[in-house]
Formats: C-alpha cells, sequence, structure tokens
C-alpha cells in the first residue's frame, strides 16, 4: 500500500472538501481505495491466526465509507479525512448494530495511525453486560488488566467519558468500580506515520491486534 500518497490525498482532501475536488480526483481515491481494501484482506487472515472468530469478516464490509452523515451535523463537509476499518467477528462494525469487540483502525489527514481493540461506546444495553461481567469476573478482569504485551502496547482501557459517579445498580464499593464508570471498554495507540512509517504497515497492524485479542476474547464472553 502506498501509504504516504494516501495521506497526501487526505491532507489534500482536508483543504478541498467539496464535491467538485472530490469528482476530480476520483481515479486517486480509487486506487487508494483498492490498496486499502487489500491490505484490510490480508490482515484480516493474518488476524485469523491468532483469532479464527474474525476468519469470514468480508473486508469490503469492514471499510467504513468516505462520505459523511451530514443530517444531523453542524459541519456540512461531504467527506470524512480518514481510511478506517474495524474487523469484528460478526462482520457488523458499529456497536448500536450488534458489532461487538473490533480491531479498528484509521489513518488521518495528519498522518496519524490510530490503532484500538475493543468496544467503543456501546449502547446502553451493551454496556450495562460488560460492567457486569465485570462484576462476576473479577479475577479474570485483573489478569485481562495486568497483561504484560497489552500494557506495553497501549497501556491501560481509555477513561473518555467516564462517568463521575457510579452508574445506577452498582455499588459504590464495588473492587473495580473506577473501571464500571467507564463508557468504553477499548484500547488504543497513535504513531505519526510522517515521523515513525513501519517498514511493513500489515504486520505493525497484525502485531498490534494480537496485543488486543486478550481484551476482545475478555469482551466476548460478556453476555
Amino acid at each position: 500500500m502506498h501509504t504516504r500518497d494516501l495521506i497526501q490525498f487526505l491532507a489534500e482532501l482536508s483543504e478541498n472538501n467539496n464535491r467538485a475536488w472530490f469528482v476530480m480526483n476520483k481515479p486517486r481515491y480509487d486506487i487508494l481505495r483498492m490498496e486499502f481494501l487489500e491490505l484490510v484482506a490480508k490482515l484480516i487472515a493474518d488476524i485469523s491466526k491468532f483469532d479464527p472468530e474474525v476468519a469470514n469478516c468480508n473486508p469490503r464490509k469492514a471499510l467504513f465509507r468516505i462520505n459523511r452523515d451530514m443530517r444531523f451535523s453542524r459541519d456540512k463537509s461531504p467527506y470524512k479525512t480518514t481510511f478506517s476499518a474495524a474487523i469484528t467477528a460478526t462482520g457488523l462494525k458499529r456497536p448500536n448494530q450488534g458489532g461487538g469487540p473490533a480491531y479498528y483502525f484509521h489513518i488521518d489527514a495528519d498522518g496519524v495511525l490510530l490503532i484500538a481493540g475493543g468496544e467503543y461506546m456501546p449502547p446502553p444495553d451493551r454496556l450495562r453486560i460488560i460492567r457486569g461481567h465485570v462484576v462476576a469476573d473479577g479475577a479474570g478482569f485483573d489478569r485481562l488488566l495486568k497483561n504484560k504485551r497489552m500494557r506495553q502496547s497501549y497501556g491501560t482501557l481509555q477513561e473518555e467519558g467516564k462517568l463521575v459517579r457510579p452508574p445506577k445498580g452498582f455499588d459504590a464499593d464495588e473492587p473495580h468500580i473506577e473501571y464500571i464508570k467507564l463508557k468504553s471498554f477499548i484500547v488504543w495507540n497513535e504513531t505519526n506515520l510522517k515521523k515513525n512509517m513501519p517498514a511493513d504497515l500489515n504486520k505493525h497492524l497484525a502485531a498490534s491486534f494480537k496485543d488486543a485479542y486478550p481484551l476482545v476474547a475478555w469482551l466476548r464472553q460478556a453476555r
């Protein structure tokens, strides 16, 4: 995949986010999109070696559309300035559609590669199940938090949107209450590809996702 060409395209798109520019540059987009699709297909095959449950994920459905949904947004820019994909066992990308834990990554117009694993802002019913799983499997959750490879790659779980008070139905004295306050159960890291381009992007992504696999596997047990 020509990653630098992709970053250049996205940077130009961010400065010319309109349909006329996009139509003029559609041939560039089509080539980059196909290369990205090939990357995701190879990535699914590599992830399947340590997580067979994603083997049947359709790479085309794993990709996010570049068109933005502007219906409820003040920002009327028609296009996203990222190329992104979410690889799941169900083949569904979005949490509110029952997608479940995902391996997600995107490359943005600044050349930042974000790699993530887990569930980001799951809907209320699903979040309640995950929180209940923390309580029911406290020992397993502790082992997950101490996983050496996950910690080295990602640190701890992200705290974006964390509640100030315990959610309804959970005791403030619960040993894992600070984690139960989370609204996402996800890890992620970021790399500036302009400064640190991996020699093999696919290999780098697969290795990073392997380090996130313990969280994905633990979340699948939450039912």
